[in-house]
């Protein structure tokens, strides 16, 4: 198989890689299938492109009648022989990545990679900034990356360490000292990957269970993130030292990761306390696996003699000490000069027996304590200004992740804890009908038990199988923090709040475990941020006076205090699009957090605003850095947390160059838009009020036009039901929650995932781009000035710039031509007709003011890389979705299909998702 794919000049190494690949794939199918199979894939290839390039309508039942007389083995092979493409496709992108990367650091000397912490820093002393003011911007940024399991990953993981491994050699390939035995071998172990990922078996054969999930998140703390983490850190005060070398720097911990996988309760029956409790300890087993190997070779490395050199008394003191309480004879190190090593030997000891008995480690800041004692003494005898890193690191590891290794974020649906609160004031004899009360009522009588220092409980047995479990949630969290530390689990979130009573029944719950006390003399303890998530239009249009009501409430505040007057807030992407439509949903979330963060600081409270962002453009995905550009600018500067889930975890953080790559962008973007911020001398600029009025008018307009088909054509739901795979997507074992809230099949109980997936799938990708274009066209057409303002807003807003980028990718993505095959799934052909032409309308009126605005003459005409993978990609896709469309005409009309029928589908799914990447 090979591309025929015109791409720019940077490009040309990997066009040269996905030649090579292709030709692997084709030799493996015609070993495997014979040359009937080769010329088979071939030929519909060769139609696709056709198609494409030529638009040539006559091709399209010729298409069709040679997919309809595939033998059922042929048409398996063909849909595995274009997903497999992707898959090494995907590889091969991966390493193009990598290898611009290293192209930048070799030409280091003249240029610093746009994006990277070393240009950060170049451009903040360029722009005159202060090293007090950028001391500053490290005290306070704070970016916190939250690994979810979403289901949208579709690709198994043994397939992803194959495509690791394809990347890893394609790497070893580029190396030009390679002799020509080197690299014939090497080439050997390609052919021999590729054959592996074409006998692999691409689904699961099971849903995952929540452990399994548990299980795939510590794969990337195992692979990259534990060791990426410190270098970024590492790599910010290096850069600084070298251009601001007068200042003595202290970098804090400004990059963190938590996880919601095991935590995250809303909806997923599965999210047991008892799962949770195990999360944690998986969590701490990996940490402590990890630690021991670094401290073994460090303990190779430090062979330093007291004879040779002169160690401090305190360590010295410190090791006779613990060498008698904690180690027997035959644990010490035998060599008495060799100090470090005795040492290290009490460290690798205790971090063994941490959490087993009274010789381990009570918390990471003991073993901390004790790297500090053998990082003093190392000093008195090595020179300080070259850094012994193996131990710096290890050292910034240990306060990066603890014992715990992630945070662990519990997540909740408001209606349950209402539904707890209720029933246990009841059975108390406090309020007979609690959901009944007034929100005014309801908190009243809230912030009266969270007053009372006396606890409100029966026995547990007195309550139902669902309030129990609720107050044990309560009680994991406090047995967390005894456990594993108050970092465990710092936050609670919870779903769909619509009110301020909402926060304040979880305290009433977090209370009677006793992680929020009141003691008789009026004093706080608290030790769980309790965080609202704000979804629907509707939430985020209420979330500033919700919070504003919260922070005049004395009890409140006075929990805030404990938290260092710091409130977490959340902000829900994808039921926001779902209910308005992107545009008006992003808007929505920029307006909400510009409106909170205003209104926070007339009671001097600091924000923290969580992203919660999906992989699809639907569901506001996109590159992280631009992720961050996107949001107001005074909001970065007090700490941002960002959800990363489903296929976003492989494509970032699966190759370490890779996911190294991604966190130095976004450390960049943050470090020069929060110095932007203390040094305010491009506050005003970046958001003009005209431009706010502009968007406002874009967003209502948009807003009307979608709501219009979604919610009040009675026909949409029926068209959506039938002209995307949804129903299939349900068999798709890709995670453990249910598509649906309470099993429901209402259209606001489905959940925003397969919302997305299936209109992707469809290549319609209407979530992402639908209803955009009316708003954008209405304003430009109301003044003849108009369209040079949004052409500004495009030019100088981060914001619009990144929404209008965004609208750009779904669309270049989407394929109306393919599109309009899914139509043949509708059994209505009049609903079909006229949802489809809707839909047709407005994309082609959302293309053309987009190209109007960026003055371009094609789409993504200003990103080159991205447009030429799209283009890459796109006749590889069509034949999947052509075979997708016969296979589920086929299926819907059998009461009993056969197993074999429901496979091929998952696989074209699986395919179309490897494709097309961002999906869900």
């Amino acid at each position: 198989m090979t591309s025929g794919i015109e791409v720019n000049d940077s490009s040309l190494p990997l066009r040269r890689d996905v030649k090579m690949l292709g030709n692997i794939l084709g030799d493996i199918l015609v070993y495997h299938g014979g040359v009937e199979l080769f010329e088979k894939v071939e030929k519909i290839r060769a139609m696709c492109k056709t198609l494409r390039n030529e638009h040539d309508r006559d091709t399209y039942p010729a298409l069709k009648e040679e997919i309809a007389g595939l033998s059922v083995p042929m048409r398996k092979n063909i849909i595995r022989a274009f997903s497999v493409y992707f898959h090494l496709i995907n590889a091969a992108e991966q390493n193009h990545r990598i290898r611009r990367r290293r192209d930048y650091l070799l030409k280091s000397e003249t240029s610093s990679q746009p994006g990277s912490i070393e240009a950060a820093i170049l451009s903040l002393k360029d722009n005159y900034i202060s090293s007090d003011i950028i001391q500053n911007v490290l005290n306070t940024i704070s970016l916190e990356l939250i690994i979810t399991a979403h289901p949208t990953e579709a690709t198994k993981r043994s397939i992803l360490e194959i495509q690791k491994r394809i990347a890893g050699i394609l790497k070893s390939l580029d190396n030009p000292l390679l002799s020509k035995k080197e690299r014939d071998r090497i080439e050997e172990s390609l052919f021999n990957e590729v054959s592996v990922l074409w006998q692999t078996d691409e689904l699961r054969d099971r849903k995952p269970t929540v452990i399994d999930e548990v299980r795939n998140g510590l794969y990337y703390f195992d692979q990259t993130l534990f060791d990426v983490l410190p270098e970024i850190h590492q790599e910010v005060e290096t850069s600084l030292k070298g251009h601001y070398p007068e200042h003595e720097w202290k970098v804090p911990h400004f990059l963190r990761f938590g996880s919601w996988i095991g935590g995250d309760r809303d909806g997923n029956p599965n999210v047991t306390p008892d799962i949770s409790w195990e999360t944690l300890q998986r969590q701490r087993r990996l940490v402590l696996k990890k630690y021991k190997a670094v401290l073994v070779d460090l303990m190779k490395r430090f062979s330093h003699s007291t004879t040779r050199a002169a160690v401090s008394e305190e360590l010295v003191a410190s090791v006779i000490k613990d060498e008698e309480r904690y180690l027997t004879a035959d644990q010490k190190w035998n060599i008495e000069g060799e100090v470090y090593r005795r040492k290290f030997a009490i460290i690798i000891q205790r971090l063994k027996e941490a959490g087993k008995s009274d010789i381990g480690y009570k918390s990471s800041e003991e073993m901390l304590e004790d790297l500090l004692v053998i990082k003093r003494s190392i000093y008195q005898h090595h020179p300080v200004h070259h850094e012994l890193k193996t131990l710096q690191k290890l050292i910034r590891q240990v306060q990066l992740f603890g014992f715990h290794l992630a945070t662990l974020d519990i997540r909740n649906h408001s209606g349950e804890h209402e539904a707890a609160i209720a029933e246990i004031l009841k059975k108390v004899g406090i309020n007979q009908d609690y959901p009944s009360l007034s929100e005014d009522e309801k908190q009243e009588l809230l912030v009266k038990i969270l007053e009372d220092p006396r606890p409100l409980l029966l026995l547990h047995e007195d309550y139902s199988k669902e309030t129990q479990e609720m107050l044990q949630v309560f009680e994991m969290i406090k047995r967390a923090h005894n456990e594993f530390g108050k970092r465990s689990i710092s936050v609670y979130l919870v779903s769909m709040t619509q009110s301020a009573s909402d926060l304040l029944e979880v305290l009433v719950l977090a209370k009677e475990a006793g992680i929020y006390r009141l003691h008789a003399d009026g004093t706080f303890e608290t030790d769980l941020n309790v965080a609202p998530l704000l979804e629907t239009i509707d939430d985020l249009t209420a979330g500033p006076k919700i919070m504003e009501t919260l922070f005049k409430l004395p009890i409140y505040r006075n929990h805030l205090n404990e938290m260092g007057d710091q409130q977490e807030i959340m902000l829900g992407y994808s039921d926001g699009s779902k209910d308005g439509g992107t545009l008006t949903a992003n808007w929505k979330l920029y307006k909400a957090q510009l409106e909170i963060n205003e209104m926070a600081k007339k009671y001097q409270i600091g924000l923290k605003f969580f992203h919660g962002r999906g992989g699809s453009l639907g569901r506001g995905g996109g590159p992280l850095n631009k992720s961050l550009l996107s949001q107001p600018v005074e909001t970065l500067g007090q700490g941002v947390k960002i959800t990363e889930q489903g296929e976003v975890l492989s494509s970032r953080y699966l190759l370490k160059d890779i996911a190294y790559r991604s966190l130095e962008q976004a450390t960049s973007t943050m470090m020069k838009a929060a110095a932007n911020v203390l040094k305010e001398s491009e506050q005003g600029h970046l958001r003009d009020q005209r431009w706010v009025d502009a968007i406002e008018q874009i967003s209502a307009v948009s807003l009307r036009k979608y709501q219009s088909l979604v919610f009040e054509d009675p026909d949409f739901i029926t068209y959506f039901n039938q002209a995307t795979p949804l129903k299939e997507l349900a068999e798709l074992n890709i995670g453990s929650r249910p598509m649906s809230r309470k099993n429901s099949a209402e259209f606001e109980n489905l959940r925003a995932i397969p919302w997305v997936f299936a209109w992707t799938q469809s290549r319609q990708l209407f979530p992402a781009w639908y209803a955009a274009g009316t708003g954008l066209q209405s304003f430009a057409q109301a003044s003849p000035d108009n369209l040079k303002v949004l052409q500004e807003m495009y030019e100088e807003w981060p914001f619009f710039r990144s929404t209008v980028d965004n609208l750009q990718m779904a669309l270049m993505k989407a394929d109306i031509t393919t599109a309009q095959e899914y139509t043949s799934l509708v059994e209505d052909k009049a609903i079909a007709d006229r949802i489809f032409g809707n839909i047709l309308e407005e994309y082609d009126r959302t293309k053309k003011i987009l190209l109007q605005i960026t003055e371009d003459e094609e789409l993504l005409d200003h990103t080159p890389n991205i447009k030429d993978s799209v283009h890459r990609r796109n006749p590889y896709v069509d034949p999947l979705n052509f075979i997708q469309v016969e296979l589920i005409k086929e299926l819907r009309k059998d009461e009993d299909p056969d197993d074999e029928l429901l496979t091929q589908v998952l696989l074209t799914i699986s395919g179309v998702a490897a494709g097309l990447r961002n999906t869900g």
